[in-house]
């Protein structure tokens, strides 16, 4: 019998492993940088690590398939009506046993023996397998987020040195911006195929240029006045931020204590003002040379918290409106109900209280309310639909 409660509680396990399984292979399939590394192509580093990556997917893939085909082959082999001795042993072996057959390789007859198999399985029981598909697990993982992160910091640096090539193409021409813009293209396409592999220093080497190559260009004074306009308009986004900044902040206090900390979007960082203050010093000291690489990386940070900052209002107020929509939804059924000579009945009550105390009660749980008021709100319907007044 003590076999028996091992089995029921390892098959309890694999069940909910399998559901948690399917959620996190859904979420790596749809995942971005994956998507991008299987487009391909992929060169040096990347693609061997992909290589490797798509070989544990597949073992994933297949171990998920062997594993649900043998949960529900011993769930069926658990509920059947006779479930003997022979039974029971049958589905001991098949939870706790090595049951699972990874691969059948057939013996050439010239290395059997006599009495030698022509075919050799390996097996594994299923929790040899979820080891086996949590290693392939994290291999595919690690590739795809680190190739992900290095796209993610890269890319939008990349495109900020080929728009200052393009905006330089247009005042000049030179050996120097040549050599950038050289280098830059053999950047970009190195790590298009293979971000695992790019050295980052490629591209300090393309800005290096590109500096000297706008300091041959620029006179002090065309200097002075390109860069105290992008320092008018930093301070311009320095206001919006600053609105922003204020906006979130009201949104975030409206749903503080309503709704649980983890589901209220929050944005930190440094104060970007004391940046922008060190750079209007450099201008008010004369040195513009200095600016530029300081003023583009603030702009960027600037930018994505504003936009991080709009996000978070939109996801915070989102929170409101979704209890809201909950209450009112509830309030309309509960009207429906009241106006049957439902308000009391045995069935809808408990459920219409567990609707309103899940929809008042502070921190909210938007699920829970989800749940409950979709069950308040269906048991109406079926009174509704099925009685013309209270038993």
């Amino acid at each position: 019998m003590t076999q028996l409660i091992r089995a029921d509680t390892e098959l309890s396990r694999l069940e909910a492993a399998a559901t948690t399984i399917a959620a996190n292979l859904v979420d790596l399939d749809d995942n971005r940088a994956r998507k991008d590394l299987d487009r391909g192509p992929l060169t040096g580093r990347t693609a061997t690590a992909w290589q490797d990556a798509t070989t544990a997917l597949t073992q994933l893939w297949d171990g998920y398939r062997m594993l649900t085909a043998l949960i529900a082959s011993a769930r069926a082999v658990r509920e059947q009506r006779r479930f003997g001795d022979a039974e029971r042993a049958a589905y001991v072996e098949q939870v706790l046993g090595r049951s699972i057959t990874l691969s059948t390789t057939t013996v050439p007859l010239a290395r059997r023996g006599l009495l030698g198999a022509g075919q050799i399985s390996t097996t594994c029981s299923p929790a040899e397998l979820l080891s086996a598909m949590e290693a392939a697990f994290r291999t595919a993982v690690s590739v795809a987020t680190w190739a992900g992160e290095r796209w993610g910091k890269l890319l939008p640096e990349t495109a900020d040195a080929a728009a200052r090539v393009a905006h330089l193409r247009t005042l000049t021409s030179s050996a120097t911006l040549d050599e950038a813009d050289r280098r830059l293209a053999g950047f970009t396409s190195r790590l298009a195929t293979d971000p695992l592999g790019c050295d980052e220093s490629g591209l300090d080497a393309v800005r290096a240029l590109l500096d000297r190559a706008d300091a041959e260009r620029t006179s002090a004074d065309e200097l002075r006045e390109t860069l105290s306009q992008r320092l008018a308009d930093a301070h311009d986004l320095l206001t919006q931020l600053a609105a922003a900044a204020h906006t979130a902040a009201a949104a975030e206090e409206a749903v503080t204590g309503r709704f649980a900390d983890a589901d209220i979007a929050r944005v930190g960082g440094p104060d970007l003002r004391v940046e922008l203050a060190a750079i209007d010093a450099l201008a008010a000291a004369g040195q513009w040379a200095l600016i530029s690489p300081r003023l583009a990386a603030w702009t960027r940070q600037a930018r994505q918290r504003l936009a991080g900052l709009t996000e978070a209002t939109g996801r915070n107020s989102g929170l409101l409106a979704a209890r809201n929509e909950l209450r009112g939804r509830f309030d309309a059924y509960r009207a429906k109900a009241t106006s049957r000579g439902f308000a009391e009945h045995a069935t809808l009550h408990p459920l219409g209280e567990r609707a309103r105390e899940t929809l008042t009660a502070a921190p909210c749980d938007l699920g829970a309310a989800r749940t409950a008021v979709g069950a308040y709100q269906d048991a109406v319907a079926r009174l509704t639909s099925t009685n013309g007044g209270p038993r």
